[in-house]
């Protein structure tokens, strides 16, 4: 199965599984982002060099370059929804929550029931055992209010 890239004029075809590999490592590099507070093009480097070149690197580089400059914003969205302080989050959930509160703001193209999915299954892999519950939690409820058009 296939994704219809979007921002090119061709409107290039990109295999889902490039998609998903690019999310993880998305995933990833905002998890190292967050610890180490270096420059996010030196993670991004790192982790080009490090991995396939079967990802989709122009999804790696729209939203792992985007969340440390719209990190207000995403922290604004999630304290509407948490119930602790972002800083007391786990550092994969606060990973994973930056990812689906980026797409649900600013990747429209991508439909609220696959950025939900997506981060649960990532939390079910990278997370504390009931991390993925969370997860879908708080991403649910962000959904109904910044997709609420799309449910």
């Amino acid at each position: 199965m296939e994704i219809i890239k979007q921002g090119s004029s061709s409107r290039e075809k990109v295999p889902i599984a490039q998609r998903r590999k690019a999310r993880r490592i998305v995933m990833q590099a905002i998890y190292q982002w967050l610890m180490t507070s270096n420059e996010p093009f030196e993670i991004a480097a790192q982790f080009r060099e490090a991995n396939s070149l079967k990802v989709d690197w122009d999804y790696f580089d729209e939203v792992f370059l985007r969340v440390p400059l719209c990190q207000k914003a995403i922290e604004k969205e999630l304290e509407s929804v948490v119930d602790r302080e972002i800083n007391t989050l786990d550092m994969i959930e606060k990973a994973l929550l930056y990812v689906g509160v980026f797409e649900l703001t600013y990747l429209v193209d991508i439909p609220y029931k696959v950025v939900i999915n997506e981060c649960v299954d990532l939390a079910k892999t990278f997370g504390a055992s009931e991390s993925h519950k969370y997860v879908n939690g708080v991403l649910d409820k962000l959904s109904k209010r910044l997709r609420a058009d799309e449910i």
